[in-house]
């Protein structure tokens, strides 16, 4: 073997060290992460040792928690839970906020899951690499979600960090074990499943869109998936994100979540499932009508059974805060060709107007229902 080949299995190994190490250490200080940022590595290119090539080494997945994108105000996600004594963030008793008691149509599957996963709950939490990483685990929900409206949200109720922490959705065709022993963004990968990174970022296919804000330790993502118009839409801490994908009818898809940061975790706190019916389409209008109300149910003049009946079957829809999507306050804003909800055009001629002279502000005014 060739001083070169031998010198660049030595850096592979060197590099995979460094992703596990990073990964495995939730808890580090931010001066000594910034250890970590090797600049450049040099080898040798031949058997002779004066001529050397320099590499730029990527950037060292972030092994610090984002913080600051929790659901509620609860002080278990303020900035002060970061103790340098300590070396790290500290756990923090479980914050229950935006949970409620209800029937949830799956859990997580116990069945279709990494080796690298555990689960608790009543298998509505998932905790991932319980000792340390060395690669990404995934799950997947218990139901295959066929036709109607599927709605569900996951909490993050770790620190969220490493190289990727995701949420989405995808076919029975995915390999949910094909990458335990490397770090990457699983959900996404393949044209068969997307995924929500914590960083903001889109991925299906292998390609990457700035889709949002990053989320952390505390935030609730909702996922909509409508088999009807065949779209895809995500929410973050109960407002409207955007539209990830359409064109998903007459599909068949899981929900998933995947991880590789060490003693990380996500907890189901709704699934819910309701057939398109004529009663949903036209609470999906009032919702659309009512942006601005917490829940439609409140402003509403109904009979108490109505009401009721409504809230039980169909409270999600009526509760979901269903305004313009977020900017994102890191990086591009998305691109003006991001799908479009069928369901939701323009309001007036003044919107028609305003989307001839800027179609991303009118992409943003039509994500107002899924």
């Amino acid at each position: 073997m060739s001083r070169r080949s031998r010198n660049s299995r030595a850096w592979r190994y060197v590099w995979s060290g460094i992703q596990r190490d990073a990964d495995a250490r939730a808890l580090v200080l931010a001066s000594e992460s910034e250890e970590w940022s090797y600049d450049r590595l040099q080898y040798s290119d031949s058997d002779s040792e004066a001529d050397f090539r320099t590499v730029v080494v990527p950037s060292v997945p972030s092994a610090v928690p984002v913080t600051g994108e929790s659901y509620c105000g609860c002080d278990s996600q303020a900035e002060g839970s970061y103790n340098s004594r300590l070396r790290g963030f500290q756990r923090v008793k479980d914050c229950h906020c935006g949970e409620d008691d209800q029937d949830f149509d799956w859990v997580w599957d116990i069945n279709g899951r990494s080796t690298a996963t555990l689960l608790s709950c009543d298998n509505r939490k998932v905790n991932f690499h319980t000792e340390y990483s060395c690669g990404t685990a995934a799950i997947r929900g218990s139901k295959e979600l066929a036709d109607g409206q599927h709605f569900w949200e996951i909490k993050m109720t770790s620190p969220v960090y490493g190289t990727d922490m995701m949420v989405g959705i995808g076919t029975s065709d995915v390999n949910l074990d094909k990458y335990k022993h490397t770090f990457c963004s699983l959900l996404g990968k393949d044209a068969d499943s997307w995924g929500l990174s914590y960083t903001g970022l889109l991925h299906h296919k292998g390609d990457k869109t700035n889709f949002s804000s990053r989320f952390g330790q505390g935030s609730i993502i909702g996922v909509h998936l409508d088999t009807w118009h065949g779209t895809l839409t995500f929410f973050k801490n109960r407002k409207c994100i955007g539209v990830a994908a359409t064109e998903l009818q007459n599909k068949r898809f899981y929900p998933m979540a995947c991880s590789t940061a060490a003693k990380s975790s996500m907890k189901v706190i709704r699934s819910c499932f309701a057939t398109t019916s004529l009663q949903y389409l036209c609470c999906a209008r009032l919702r659309q009508l009512l942006p601005d109300c917490t829940d439609t149910l409140d402003v509403l003049p109904l009979p108490p059974g109505l009401r009721q009946l409504l809230y039980n079957k169909l409270g999600w829809v009526l509760s979901l805060n269903n305004g313009a999507a977020e900017e994102s306050s890191e990086g591009p804003e998305p691109p003006s060709h991001m799908p479009v909800s069928p369901l939701v055009g323009p309001s007036s001629e003044s919107d028609s107007e305003g989307c001839s002279s800027d179609p991303e502000a009118c992409q943003r005014k039509r994500c107002r229902w899924t």
